[in-house]
């Protein structure tokens, strides 16, 4: 069976002296160094009990640490689960308890949230050629349904069960190659690794992507507009982001007092995690002097499922078409549907998960017998082939018997030119659901609400039109930049009505 690890077996076969990964600590490896590293800490691994099929739980912030982590456990033949350091101690236990790894490494040297982890489980200070991070041995509990599955990926935000979405090397191979082809990376792209490695997107449309083309990832542990903002000027030439990134970079850019980016390296920008608006999407591709690719996928995808390969100032908006190897399907008769090709986004293919980790339950809803995967989505495909994505079917807004699509009004928001960024969901009061409206602005920016609902007024019918707006300078989101929509309504309770 051929393996995620391959892919960096090759590189070194190869020679393995191109640059792999670089990060904010000042770590430069090559693939022979990160082959080295993975070594040296596959053997601290095995000396701490970990035996093939057993878990590697990994608390960490993007680094070249990090990477060695993966392919140590890969080595092994054991299963990693990255976990963002940035989650509580109560998600962090939540995820231990189910997945019953036999170590815990965190990150401590690029994450004050990792230390404290590692201190909350009185892990030990491990160092050697894979940097240095902390390790928390607990028991070796091998589970051989787990012989091909290279991770196990908590989804953010989950309720109840937990859902431990089980990727096999499989699915990740395939996804990986899927972008490096999308993208047609080659060893001299220098790719921006912000998005975190403990994301699908990050993990294998970045990373896992990379080790295959053998390109290099310039690693940041944290989101910041002013860093991205140098990065693209200084060599990186894919940039890989969701469009809260896209959002906050373009308006340091401004603060700045420039209008376009004008990059020396910059070939290729991809936005995921939402839909576009044309007024966005028009406002971006000028800022970058670039398309705007845009995509779907999700954890359970292995991220891409689908891409636009679309020219600068085309007005295509969607999601584009399946990516090659890929099925799609639209069930129009799912809750959300109208049975005339608008409803529920089905998906199957190579990429598609096993299923969640102990959880036949969930697996069975998610997963018909015959490959199909359900994703919640609610999409629609045009006579070009192209999905178009409508929001989450679990996020659809009944209003005074009308559909709501919440990206539609979100559309309209942004398009006022002093909106960053928003967030729309509903709210049952009085038998009805109303339209609820988050939007941020820049620190030191006015805009009244009123203002906003004359604005959207001329965009938006009335049914579809915000009952409340509320206008902040900053919004919950995770750590990927995706807005927290069900954070919301508490973050802001004292400003609603």
């Amino acid at each position: 069976m051929a393996r995620v690890e391959d892919f960096l077996a090759d590189q070194v076969a190869a020679g393995g002296d191109g640059l792999a990964f670089t990060d904010s600590i000042g770590t430069r490896w090559t693939y022979a160094d990160l082959d080295r590293a993975s070594d040296a800490l596959a053997e601290t691994l095995k000396g701490a009990g970990v035996q093939a099929n057993d878990r590697v739980l990994m608390l960490s912030e993007n680094c070249a640490s990090a990477i060695a982590v993966l392919f140590a456990s890969w080595k092994l033949n054991a299963v990693a689960i990255p976990v963002n350091a940035r989650q509580t101690r109560g998600e962090v236990q939540r995820i231990l308890d189910h997945a019953t790894p036999a170590v815990v490494l965190m990150t401590t040297a690029v994450s004050k949230d990792a230390t404290a982890h590692a201190e909350h489980l009185a892990a030990t200070e491990i160092s050697g050629a894979f940097g240095t991070m902390h390790m928390a041995i607990r028991t070796s509990n091998p589970d051989p349904d787990l012989s091909d599955v290279a991770v196990l990926l908590y989804t953010t935000g989950t309720t109840g069960d937990p859902k431990g979405v089980m990727l096999t090397h499989g699915n990740m191979r395939f996804g990986g190659i899927a972008s490096a082809n999308l993208r047609q990376m080659t060893p001299a792209d220098v790719i921006y690794g912000v998005l975190p490695l403990t994301h699908v997107f990050g993990l294998v449309s970045v990373v896992t992507a990379a080790c295959y083309a053998g390109a290099s990832v310039q690693q940041e542990a944290r989101f910041s507009a002013a860093a991205l903002y140098d990065a693209v000027m200084n060599g990186v030439t894919v940039l890989p982001a969701v469009p809260q990134m896209h959002a906050l970079v373009m308006q340091y850019t401004k603060e700045q007092g420039l209008a376009k980016l004008n990059s020396p390296s910059l070939r290729y920008v991809s936005s995921g995690g939402a839909p576009l608006d044309p007024a966005w999407k028009r406002k971006a591709e000028a800022f970058y002097g670039l398309p705007l690719q845009n995509g779907f996928g999700m954890t359970e995808t292995s991220s891409g499922a689908s891409a636009t390969k679309n020219a600068l100032g085309s007005p295509d908006i969607s999601v584009g078409p399946k990516t090659p190897g890929t099925e799609i399907s639209i069930d129009d008769q799912a809750p959300g549907g109208n049975g005339a090709g608008t409803g529920e986004v089905l998906v199957r293919g190579p990429h598609v998960m096993k299923g969640y980790y102990r959880n036949p339950v969930e697996t069975e809803k998610a997963l018909d017998s015959d490959g199909w995967l359900r994703t919640g989505d609610l999409g629609k495909i045009d006579e070009n082939g192209h999905l178009h994505i409508l929001g989450r079917s679990k996020e659809l807004i009944i209003h005074g018997g009308f559909n709501v699509y919440p990206p539609e009004v979100e559309a309209a928001l942004n398009d006022h030119p002093q909106v960053i960024q928003s967030a729309v969901i509903g709210r049952m009061k009085d038998g009805d659901e109303e339209v609820l409206a988050f939007v941020q602005i820049a620190e030191g920016d006015t805009l009244d609400a009123e203002e906003l609902r004359a604005f959207v007024k001329e965009r938006l019918t009335g049914y579809k039109r915000p009952s409340q707006i509320v206008i902040a300078t900053e919004l919950p989101a995770a750590p990927t930049g995706k807005l927290l929509k069900h954070k919301l309504l508490d973050a802001f309770a004292d400003r609603l009505s």
